[in-house]
């Protein structure tokens, strides 16, 4: 059962923009930033983007479209029903989404005190923005939640390619925008539905954040710096 004791956040105004190919968030006072993703793909390391050359070359290209598009239909389709759930609405699901939910509902149902949900944030400092899953407490810690899903479990943290640096990404958004609030989130949770199995959790702790923090910090760094600056970066 869903308990929600905690005082909601007030979600943020923002508006999704294209520019040269990439998604950019425009807030309320006309301040233009990149997102998350932007900046992740902006700054991959070469072998990152070789092997994924490699694999598209192997699979065919054709292929791998279908795979990409699969897969970005059932994360989308996923977190539509992860949402609805969150706030309290009937969950019905098609049978292409049912063995996601299936996988990342024991997860939810540990989810209480929910305070935001799919909603943007923005770290004016650095000069990044995203659109959070979810800040809600896990077995009672307050935390930043991401939802993924996968064909086959990660096993380890060393297989979750760039997923780390997003969630805290996300997590230091949160803290920065919402400082007025006395947010101090210091954990993140990472859940992976997979089918026909119990979802992966992935739990950070502060110290695990530290780690993943300093590697994004430098990452928004370098996407400014090829741009020729940003605030501090200049």
């Amino acid at each position: 059962m869903l308990t929600n004791d905690a005082q909601p956040l007030p979600v943020l105004s923002a508006k999704q923009r294209r520019q040269n190919g990439s998604q950019y968030y425009l807030d309320d006072r006309g301040a233009l930033l990149p997102s998350v993703t932007t900046i992740l793909n902006a700054t991959r390391p070469a072998e990152q983007w070789n092997a994924l050359a490699e694999w598209r070359q192997r699979v065919g290209v054709e292929e791998a479209n279908r795979i990409s598009s699969t897969a970005s239909r059932r994360g989308t389709g996923t977190h539509k029903h992860v949402q609805r759930y969150l706030h309290g609405e009937a969950v019905t699901c098609p049978d292409g989404i049912r063995p996601y939910w299936d996988s990342i509902l024991s997860v939810l149902q540990s989810i209480e005190d929910v305070r935001l949900i799919e909603a943007p944030v923005f770290h004016y400092e650095l000069g990044y923005a995203g659109k959070v899953d979810c800040v809600a407490s896990y077995q009672g810690v307050p935390c930043l939640c991401e939802w993924k899903t996968a064909d086959r479990p990660k096993r380890s943290v060393d297989r979750l390619n760039d997923y780390p640096l997003q969630l805290v990404a996300y997590w230091g958004a949160v803290n920065h925008c919402y400082r007025e609030y006395d947010v101090d989130l210091r954990h993140a949770l990472l859940a992976i539905a997979v089918p026909d199995l119990p979802a992966e959790v992935f739990w950070f702790d502060a110290a695990a954040i530290k780690d993943y923090w300093q590697e994004w910090v430098d990452r928004v760094a370098l996407f400014w710096r090829r741009l020729g600056g940003y605030g501090r970066w200049e």
